[in-house]
């Protein structure tokens, strides 16, 4: 079977086939850092992840050129940095900083490329440069802004009509436009703000026009794939397609578009404005990350995803499952030469399917717990290495099946169960139930739950 991807400009599913096999290129847009990211803002991390998994997997770890960016100067940036009388840099590095310790906590690879705006001026005001000699840009009043009207395909991706595309857009209407959609490449900085020298004059750039620079530099004037949540289809990609084409005159600048529905709280879209945030930053200290992953892949990326704390329970419970198969089996050594089951191979070719991919991962574990039970040593091997297999291709199962269920538990807190643990082994082997049933209760009372089975007792820390 061949990766197929749901492409948002032909509005169908493509099979994907990359211009060079041997670099594969995908650009996310990444963070704009003001202030810790909320859950929402992690679904495109998490669902991009997969799909840079899975094209390592397909075309070779050294083949796929993944770009993820910053924006690193912007007006809530600004005003941070204002309000707490530093250099927009110290609010970047702060929150750069805990957005990676956030992204590393759902268990997200690195980027290939993390590009920053602000080390891009060169790129931006060059292509903003070539823009209005070639006709597609204008100066206004200490403004540069792209003309849409001069670009007849404005408006391809995300399906609207220049005429209609106004109301409830994210468009600043200003006297100095020739049309209301046309929007800003370079504007003046206000006072206290940073500012870059250019040709148009002492400003920063547009949001838009910094992504535009950023792809052509890092990755090519056309890359295979380009990616982000839904609301950014327009204006921001829209705006990025229009001003890439006509900057190089192409007539694409992407293959491949790919956008993540919303996440909802309640019905309604998650964000800041609306005060309806989940911060994973802070849900990390409670809950494991790999929850929180499973959690953002159990529905199909471009459908919205319902966030409520029993979706979480589901997960946790869901990975406690998988996590007590290869815990039982733990003492049996994996096969090495297997790959992940190809029904989830399957699944997660069918546009990233992830929903399908882990109800296989149920199947895969059943086979584990049968095997144990059997004593069937070869199965249980196999078996074992095709869960954590598939596991590794969607990013899970990489801790230590022990490590998962002690949770946060302190070395010295471990050692006082395994010393109980033992007392009550000696205790049922004297045949002295009161003793026994005394420690299981000690046991109770320190939060930890003990699990019997056929080759002795192992425990976790209660939810």
């Amino acid at each position: 079977m061949t990766l197929k991807l749901h492409d948002t400009m032909t509005r169908e599913k493509r099979a994907f086939v990359p211009a060079d096999p041997s670099r594969v290129t995908m650009y996310v847009c990444g963070p704009t850092v003001y202030n810790y990211a909320h859950i929402g803002n992690f679904r495109p991390v998490v669902v991009f992840d997969v799909l840079f998994r899975m094209l390592r997997h397909l075309y070779g770890e050294d083949a796929v050129v993944y770009a993820r960016n910053v924006t690193d100067v912007d007006d809530k940036i600004n005003k941070k940095a204002f309000e707490e009388g530093v250099p927009i840099g110290v609010i970047t590095e702060r929150y750069l900083a805990a957005y990676h310790a956030d992204a590393a906590g759902l268990l997200t690879l690195p980027p290939s490329l993390e590009p920053k705006a602000t080390e891009h001026m060169g790129p931006i005001i060059a292509m903003i440069e070539k823009l209005v000699d070639n006709g597609k840009a204008y100066a206004a009043e200490g403004h540069v802004l792209f003309d849409t009207q001069a670009f007849p395909d404005y408006g391809q991706l995300s399906g609207r009509d220049l005429d209609d595309m106004i109301a409830g857009a994210r468009v600043e209407v200003a006297p100095y436009k020739r049309h209301p959609a046309d929007f800003v490449l370079w504007k003046p900085s206000k006072e206290n703000e940073p500012v870059w020298d250019s040709p148009f004059g002492p400003g920063r750039p547009g949001w838009h026009i910094e992504c535009s620079a950023m792809i052509d530099k890092q990755l090519g004037q056309t890359i295979d794939i380009h990616g982000g949540g839904i609301d950014l289809a327009f204006p921001h990609h829209e705006n990025e397609l229009a001003q890439s084409r006509c900057a190089h005159d192409l007539p694409v600048l992407a293959n491949y578009w790919l956008h993540n529905g919303f996440l909802d709280m309640a019905g309604e879209k998650m964000s800041k404005s609306l005060g309806n945030v989940v911060i994973p930053h802070e849900l990390l200290k409670t809950l494991p990350g790999e929850a929180i992953r499973w959690a953002l892949l159990s529905a199909h990326y471009r459908q919205p995803l319902d966030w409520t704390p029993e979706l979480l329970e589901q997960s946790k419970k869901a990975l406690d499952r998988l996590y007590g198969a290869l815990r039982r089996a733990k003492d049996v050594p994996m096969d090495q030469a297997l790959e992940a089951p190809a029904e989830v191979i399957a699944a997660l070719e069918d546009d990233l399917n992830t929903p399908l991919a882990l109800s296989c991962f149920f199947e895969v574990s059943s086979a584990v717990e049968r095997a144990v039970t059997a004593g069937d040593t070869a199965a249980i091997a196999a078996n074992k290495a095709r869960l954590l297999e598939a596991g590794a291709l969607l990013g899970f199962l990489q801790a230590d099946p022990d490590a998962w269920f002690e949770g946060d538990a302190s070395d010295d807190l471990k050692a006082q169960v395994e010393d109980l643990l033992m007392r009550r082994i000696a205790a049922r082997t004297a045949k002295d139930w009161t003793a026994a049933d005394a420690i299981r209760a000690e046991l109770d009372a320190l939060g930890v739950v003990v699990m019997d089975g056929p080759s002795g007792a192992t425990w976790r820390m209660k939810d």
